[in-house]
């Protein structure tokens, strides 16, 4: 039997250290967003909601093999 690696739980606080960092950027930008046409508010809620799942890939893939890339 292998010992639990500690990649998995820091994996998972780094997810949860991102959305949150990112909600934050998000909300403290949405007074100029507010400001924006309302399609363009839901273009730029759409792209912010999405972007943020970028960085995912390579964190899931060290969390499961210790390496950046798969």
């Amino acid at each position: 039997m292998t010992q639990p690696s500690w990649r998995k739980p820091f994996g998972i606080f780094l997810i949860l250290l991102i959305i949150s960092v990112w909600a934050v950027i998000v909300a403290s930008a949405s007074p100029w967003i507010g400001q924006l046409h309302m399609l363009v508010q839901a273009v730029v809620y759409v792209v912010a909601g999405i972007v943020w799942i970028l960085p995912l890939k390579p964190l899931l893939a060290w969390m499961e093999t210790g390496r950046w890339r798969p």
